[in-house]
């Protein structure tokens, strides 16, 4: 069983693990840690509720655990949209190549 301490020092880990990915853009290691979040932060509220650790240092991790994965959602959307931009530019660039041969072809017959 990990100290009150150990708690905290898992969570913290885990939130500077998670800023780092996002940082980087690492999606697939914020996918990892996301998984990392409910067995992180589970004893950490246990712990709170028998009174090892006080309610003000969890508020403070869940607080910016929350504002983290909010930038992560953000950054998700912004990601989404920048690849969707980026097909449907390569969607019509492969149209208007395709017209353009449809058009050389029956103006060279």
């Amino acid at each position: 069983m990990l100290s009150p301490q150990e708690l905290l020092d898992t969570v913290d880990r885990l939130l500077a693990d998670l800023s780092g990915a996002l940082g980087e853009g690492n999606w697939e290691r914020l996918g990892t840690l996301n998984a990392d979040i409910k067995p992180s932060v589970g004893p950490m509220m246990t712990a709170m509720e028998s009174g090892a650790l006080s309610v003000a240092d969890v508020q403070l991790r869940l607080e910016e655990l929350q504002q983290l994965v909010g930038a992560i959602e953000e950054s998700a959307q912004r990601a989404r949209k920048e690849t969707q931009d980026a097909l449907n530019s390569v969607n019509r660039n492969r149209d208007v190549a395709r017209a353009y041969q449809n058009i050389s072809s029956v103006c060279l017959k």
